[in-house]
């Protein structure tokens, strides 16, 4: 459902990302991880039509993003690493405005509510204001933005931020509920979870995608059979560092037992 062939980025002389290629099936979750300013946000927002590539071909459910962005737009739900809320409506309200910019009415609308309310927990805030609610609730409030209108595609741009550990969990069991109908694309900085729940990882530095696979098939391939997510990513972080003569990066990952943002 997400083709990305060959994508390339560039700002001016600043290349974010440097021809990656990759795809991610209906029924797959796929963690996307990198250092800050690796280029995560930055293919994101081109899946997502916000930004076009400078080169390569990128395509959500056989729509290339360039030329259908608004068909493009209607197939996917994007949580972006700042997403806008209206901090003065209630939360309720504020999700039926959403449900409804999304072209939802009547019997679609209320279900699309019903649903998005359900899996990312917000019962007990419906009638608060969005500024009133905690960072972890106003993230799930993004959350529920990005499936009300149940796309086949999901693109999350740090989902957990703010979460406390059980809302993590909750996270997770919430994603794989609906990976299998869906093609889930999400960018994180915890280890942890790309390892709970993730099918494969794409690892990316510098712009350039450095492994695409399931955790053991990097570790193999990598020369350190056996070894988990973080020993593997610190592990090509490093050598394309002292490959490219750029200064060694320190990499931070989160233990696996209680994650927490980094």
């Amino acid at each position: 459902m997400i083709r990305v062939e060959s994508a390339t980025r560039r700002y001016g002389l600043l290349t974010a990302v440097d021809e990656v290629s990759f795809a991610v099936d209906q029924g797959e979750i796929v963690g996307f991880v990198g250092p800050n300013g690796a280029g995560k946000s930055t293919m994101l927002k081109m899946l997502s039509t916000f930004i076009h590539p400078t080169a390569g071909t990128i395509s959500i459910d056989g729509l290339d993003v360039v030329e259908h962005p608004l068909a493009v737009r209607r197939r996917i739900g994007y949580l972006s690493g700042d997403t806008p809320l209206y901090q003065e409506m209630r939360v309720d309200k504020f999700l039926r405005f959403i449900a409804r910019a999304r072209g939802l009415e009547g019997d679609a609308l209320q279900q699309g509510l019903t649903r998005a309310v359900e899996l990312c927990g917000l019962e007990d805030v419906l009638s608060q204001r969005v500024k009133e609610c905690s960072t972890g609730f106003r993230q799930r409030i993004g959350l529920a933005t990005a499936m009300v209108h149940d796309p086949p595609v999901l693109l999350l741009d740090e989902p957990t931020h703010g979460f406390d550990p059980l809302q993590v969990l909750a996270f997770r069991d919430t994603l794989r509920a609906l990976s299998p109908d869906r093609a889930i694309l999400f960018s994180t900085h915890i280890i942890g979870d790309v390892e709970a729940i993730a099918d494969r990882v794409l690892i990316i530095h510098q712009g350039r995608l450095l492994g695409d696979g399931r955790v053991e098939q990097l570790a193999a391939d990598a020369g350190i059979p056996g070894a988990g997510l973080e020993a593997v990513f610190a592990h090509l972080v490093r050598t394309t560092a002292r490959l490219s003569g750029s200064a060694e990066l320190t990499v931070e990952a989160s233990p696996k037992s209680t994650p927490d943002h980094v």
